[in-house]
């Protein structure tokens, strides 16, 4: 069964809509919802043609400070033959909607939704949307930290539907994640997953930890525990949070709840300046 991912496509509301919203940015985290990822809050980037994408997430001192999530649209011939600006930066691509050609070290890869690259710094790269449709993807970059004694990692190209999801013990399954990295390669500083809960499932505490975290909702809905409050989250909306920012959730149904997410592993919490 090939998985369906929720993706924006713009437009405005009608002036006969009420304004209000789930969109709230606190102290602990930001819900950014699908209602909210229109035109006019859309941003361009040097280098990219025929693109638009929406940025999710920034670095930001005293809140999360180690990623950026963007949504990236490109019309079909759109794409970038420079996409990465920063040399130190390592990447996550996640295809959700249509199809990209990705071009690694030389290689040509394409990607269908469920198509993941994980693109270490260093490594020449290049993106196009060769199809008739547009094409959305999550591209998640971080500032990669070196390690004296670790080799970088290397490149991959995965599928998300070849990946058999892990149960969470004690679950029964109801809880797993699809990993595309092995957790105990320490040679990765940020792991990119997705989260799948069936009807019913939960996480049973409040997990209060040091990673930050960006959560996208792939599919379905769920009540969200976030800091103090519960919210309500479906498809197509965004969860950003800070380092122990307490987090639970409750997955009601009727169908599955999905997101990808992003969490910072495997370092020291560095006790100088980045």
């Amino acid at each position: 069964m090939r998985n369906s991912y929720y993706a924006p496509s713009g437009g405005h509301p009608g002036q006969d809509q009420l304004l209000t919203d789930r969109a709230v940015f606190t102290e602990a985290y930001a819900v950014i919802p699908k209602g909210t990822m229109r035109d006019i809050v859309t941003s361009y980037l040097p280098f990219w043609e025929d693109t638009r994408l929406w940025i999710l997430s920034r670095p930001m001192s005293g809140f999360a400070e180690t990623f950026s999530q963007y949504i990236v649209e490109l019309a079909p011939g759109g794409g970038s033959d420079r996409p990465e600006t920063e040399s130190a930066a390592e990447a996550v691509l996640f295809v959700v909607e249509g199809g990209v050609t990705l071009t690694l070290d030389g290689t040509a890869h394409d990607l269908a939704p469920g198509g993941y690259a994980y693109l270490p710094p260093g490594h020449a790269w290049t993106l196009r949307n060769t199809g008739s449709a547009p094409a959305r993807f999550h591209w998640i970059r971080k500032a990669y930290q070196p390690v004296e004694g670790l080799d970088a990692p290397d490149p991959i190209i995965a599928d998300e539907h070849d990946i058999a999801p892990t149960p969470m013990p004690g679950t029964d399954g109801k809880w797993a994640t699809t990993r595309f990295v092995d957790p105990a390669d320490m040679r990765h500083d940020m792991h990119v997953t997705i989260v799948t809960f069936q009807p019913g499932a939960v996480i049973p505490f409040a997990e209060t930890h040091v990673m930050e975290h960006g959560l996208y909702v792939l599919e379905g809905k769920a009540v969200y525990r976030l800091n103090q409050d519960w919210v309500e989250v479906e498809a197509g909306d965004y969860m950003w949070l800070r380092a122990f920012c307490p987090q639970a959730c409750y997955a009601g149904g009727p169908g599955r709840f999905r997101y990808l997410l992003y969490k910072d592993v495997n370092r020291h919490a560095p006790l100088t300046p980045r």
